[in-house]
């Protein structure tokens, strides 16, 4: 786990490193701001388009080496786009198709990463690694960005691209010698018998692919409400460089530097969530709701604000909640599902946050225009909290959904052991069960 930490961390800074100087470079070429949102926006494309099929491929292939090919892949793209900048003939063109196939690989990337990364610790200590993931990442975007000015500074925005094509090999080769955890449920049998375990425990009659893993998704009553929780907190409440850039430059009379703060409190509130995160052990989609709900309460109260003072005093506790919801988020999305589907069920989820991440900040920036910063957060908030609510009341009145689920020895065939993170089947299926939410 600390190999793996270490190489995601490296990996992570090249990422942010390259789309710093993708940003700059479509900049440079185009002078337009629209073309540098259209090359975010092709690279995003594949997630909603093909993120079913990108998990349906996880599941049936062997993990360790589907990370190893994607992460050598994209080390390819990236010294490939290296060398047309330092040969000058990259086009803005290109540079679309080639960040358009950067996201066709991440496609299978992301998920067998995420999972991969689960494989390395026992079933109890999945939070632990979720937030240790956030933290990761959170550091590597910092150093990444801060990275990419020095770089492009000095050696102009293909050095970027060819650093970020290392850390993909570097990933890439410390895969081999990973080793799962027993208590994980490793993927260590071939492709094969990979595969044909999966069409064993798939439902019958409802396919092993793609449509498989919407269709378990949709029955799954937990998931659709952690993806409706999700989706309404990150279009109305989740998008603070925005509200909180405007909300401090306009009605609170602040300059940059004022909002520099609120998002340096930002960053620190996310690290301490995490930290705080990495003590969860059975995390369930009502406490995601109940963290989302109370961030949106908060939210509201960043929005009345008088001062930047009560602001920066709200601020830090918003960052903490949705820090600790995201990890009990994500750790019930990898560990509900039993192992042969949780490729595909972070494939539909692939595609659905991409959808309401592209839709998030135009819908908010129209909410903006008409009732204004604070507006926006208050109404934001508490259609957050208001569409939460109105679920938890409907859940509990609606027969049959407020009984708690059978125990682990009512239902000894329904999970297998260890029902850790992620790999899709250990051979030996035994009495073990999720937490219910």
């Amino acid at each position: 786990m600390r190999w793996w930490s270490a190489a995601n961390l490296v990996s992570n800074a090249g990422t942010w490193m390259q789309l710093t100087a993708q940003n700059l470079l479509v900049l440079h070429l185009t002078g337009s701001a629209a073309a540098t949102g259209l090359s975010l926006s092709a690279q995003a494309a594949p997630g909603l388009l093909l993120g079913l099929v990108g998990g349906a491929a996880v599941d049936a292939w062997p993990r360790r080496l589907t990370a190893s090919v994607s992460q050598a892949l994209l080390a390819v793209v990236g010294f490939v786009t290296a060398g047309l900048v330092f040969t000058d003939r990259l086009t803005v063109p290109v540079l679309m198709v080639l960040a358009a196939v950067t996201g066709l690989i991440a496609t299978v990337d992301a998920p067998a990463c995420a999972l991969l990364g689960n494989d390395l610790v026992p079933r109890k200590d999945v939070p632990s690694s979720i937030a240790l993931g956030s933290m990761i990442s959170g550091t590597g975007r910092v150093g990444g960005t801060a990275l990419a000015g020095v770089v492009v500074s000095w050696w102009g925005p293909g050095a970027a691209y060819a650093a970020n094509g290392l850390s993909f090999l570097v990933v890439a080769a410390v895969i081999p010698f990973l080793r799962p955890h027993p208590d994980a449920g490793q993927q260590s049998a071939p492709a094969d018998a990979s595969r044909s375990r999966t069409a064993a425990t798939a439902p019958r009659g409802r396919g092993t692919g793609a449509r498989a893993g919407l269709g378990f998704f949709l029955r799954r009553p937990r998931l659709v409400a952690l993806a409706g929780i999700t989706a309404i907190s990150s279009v109305f409440g989740r998008n603070y460089a925005l509200t909180l850039a405007v909300l401090v430059t306009g009605p609170l009379g602040g300059a940059a530097g004022a909002f520099g703060t609120v998002s340096t409190v930002l960053a620190v509130g996310g690290v301490a969530g995490a930290v705080l995160a990495g003590r969860l052990h059975s995390p369930s989609v009502r406490l995601v709701g109940a963290l989302a709900a109370a961030g949106a309460l908060l939210q509201i109260g960043a929005g009345l604000s008088p001062t930047l003072w009560i602001l920066l005093l709200l601020v830090a506790p918003m960052a903490v909640v949705e820090s600790v919801s995201d990890t009990a988020g994500t750790t019930v999305l990898q560990t509900d599902p039993p192992p042969h589907m949780r490729g595909r069920v972070l494939g539909v989820w692939r595609s659905a946050s991409t959808g309401w991440s592209l839709i998030g900040p135009p819908l908010l920036g129209v909410l903006m225009q008409t009732a204004g910063a604070r507006g926006a957060l208050v109404i934001g908030g508490v259609l957050i909290a208001g569409t939460i609510g109105a679920g938890a009341l409907l859940r509990d009145r609606r027969p049959g959904l407020a009984r708690p689920e059978p125990t682990c020895a009512t239902l000894p065939s329904q999970r297998t052991s260890p029902p850790a993170a992620v790999t899709p089947a250990p051979p030996v299926p035994t009495a073990a069960c999720a937490p219910v939410p």
